[in-house]
């Protein structure tokens, strides 16, 4: 079972961005930066996710890129522009990766583990036994699972999802919940 006092800086913290990071809408996609709204609470949790983990990656499917809703330009904007608000509150970002393709079989799109092995090859100090990935779907859950890694669900656009799961270890109702509990 995962046992968050055990989390120091040789720990990786893998985060899926719409749900966990920023208030996803059902049903739509975050197309420019100016749609992104921080969940209530997360970035200024930033500064001590950053303290207690020694990486943070964002792992996140962005298939509204291959389904021609939004352009490479626009994400790549996101990211830079939330990369840089929680850097302005003490936080970090070491890297994110993100899955583009609209074939639910491709190696990089969650819940298959790609974009997790991509991760260590660039940073091979991330060790999967001393990883949380936290996710608000079951696809998230699944991802970690495939990697090896401990669990975490938010709660925050699927409340129902069923707890115990064998995918999950920890519940809790957002990342902001999450971060307290380190």
């Amino acid at each position: 079972m995962l046992n968050l006092q055990q989390v120091d800086k040789t720990w990786t913290l893998f985060l899926d961005r719409d749900g966990v990071i920023n208030d996803e809408k059902l049903g739509e996609y975050v197309l420019h930066w100016n749609y992104f709204i921080f969940s209530k609470g997360v970035l200024q949790v930033f500064k001590k996710l950053s303290d207690a983990f020694g990486r943070i990656i964002i792992v996140t499917n962005q298939r509204g890129v291959s389904k021609g809703l939004m352009s490479q330009e626009a994400l790549d904007t996101i990211h830079f522009e939330m990369q840089r608000e929680v850097e302005i509150v003490g936080g970090r970002i070491d890297k994110i990766y993100f899955s583009t393709d609209a074939n639910n079989d491709s190696p990089y799109r969650k819940p298959n583990p790609g974009m997790a092995h991509l991760a260590v090859a660039d940073f091979p100090d991330i060790d999967f036994s001393k990883s949380i990935m936290v996710g608000n779907k079951p696809s998230d859950m699944l991802f970690g699972r495939n990697a090896g890694m401990s669990t975490v669900f938010v709660a925050t656009t699927n409340p129902g999802e069923p707890f115990p799961h064998a995918d999950v270890d920890l519940r809790f109702d957002s990342l902001a919940h999450f971060a307290e509990a380190l």
